[in-house]
């Protein structure tokens, strides 16, 4: 055995170290944590699926910190904790339907100052991918399903039960979510996550962010540069939650594919490392598989490698 504090040799009965002086006391194991870590409710309020009956919180596990789903070879996405925060509040939704003949793409990025921003960015994917199959196979249109899709994320996320606080605003997040088929993405979103069509031949970003910095840079009001120095530069305009019912219908693309590529769903936790087209394709062209959970493992490790300052969530569609 040695001391903690000096390294020197102490035997299993001595209660101070000779050489330092330091007390030597045994640890004792960790204790299992119960009841609510938010309000401090005890165990008897957390009801059967986690949840606490007295706040609405809702402690995720650690394997949130790192989710990959695979749907095949075409259709996967990673979404990583990274390193600077604590939880991962991003999460992703996909879906194959009709064979592989449809599919579908669902990113959401929590807002941060919200409550329950991990909740929240989970319960919209899920809920959004969910609807968009189910209004998809009625056949109705698909800029209509998208809309749908985002009422029910909208409708679910305002459930999520919150005490008001003036310290945090109701649960909310971000989300970006895409249908193709026929080699059409209809793609609709709120918030700053995005979509980027990946190819040998031409790149391009699908969306624009519902944010401040794009707003006084589209309005001539400073330049990219100048926005970029602003503490505002990162502000969200639009995002789905219980704060934002009266501006939550989303931005709409349609996009026609032009051939093998790939449609790229990500947060800022990536692009804002790599935010040019080009950057991507780059990146994207490094990887050493071009199966859609390689591409997406590779792009998350880049950020991470690049700081991991943010979540990280990426869903690859290869096509």
């Amino acid at each position: 055995m040695q001391c903690l504090s000096c390294g020197a040799s102490v035997l299993a009965g001595d209660q101070f170290c000779e050489e330092c002086g330091t007390p030597l006391t045994t640890s004792k194991p960790p204790t299992t944590r119960q009841g609510c870590e938010k309000c401090g409710a005890g165990n008897e309020a957390i009801d059967a699926e986690g949840y606490c009956t007295n706040c609405g919180f809702r402690r995720e596990p650690k394997e949130r910190d790192r989710l990959e789903v695979i749907i095949n070879s075409q259709l996967a996405g990673v979404s990583d904790r990274g390193f600077k925060h604590h939880r991962n509040e991003d999460f992703l939704a996909l879906q194959q339907i009709n064979g592989s003949q449809v599919n579908i793409l669902v990113v959401c990025d929590g807002v941060s100052s919200a409550d329950q921003p991990d909740l929240a960015a989970r319960t919209a994917a899920e809920s959004a991918s969910l609807e968009l199959a189910t209004v998809w196979q009625t056949g109705e249109k698909p800029e209509l399903a998208v809309k749908s899709a985002f009422a029910a994320a909208l409708t679910s996320v305002c459930k999520i039960p919150y005490i008001t606080s003036v310290n945090s605003d109701p649960p909310s997040t971000t989300i970006i979510a895409a249908v193709v088929h026929n080699h059409t993405a209809t793609i609709g979103w709120l918030g700053d996550s995005r979509a980027y069509w990946i190819s040998p031949n031409v790149s391009k970003q699908l969306t624009q962010d519902d944010s401040w910095l794009y707003e006084v840079v589209a309005a001539g009001e400073m330049t990219e540069t100048e926005a970029r120095q602003s503490p505002k530069a990162h502000a969200i305009t639009r995002w789905l939650g219980a704060d934002a019912v009266a501006d939550a219908i989303p931005s709409i693309v349609n996009f026609s594919i032009p051939g093998s590529g790939y449609l790229l769903l990500c947060t800022d936790g990536l692009w804002n490392y790599a935010p040019e087209p080009w950057q991507l394709a780059n990146l994207v062209q490094q990887s050493s598989a071009t199966d859609a959970i390689s591409v997406s493992r590779s792009l998350v490790e880049f950020a991470r490698q690049s700081g991991g300052h943010d979540n990280i969530t990426v869903a690859v569609l290869a096509l």
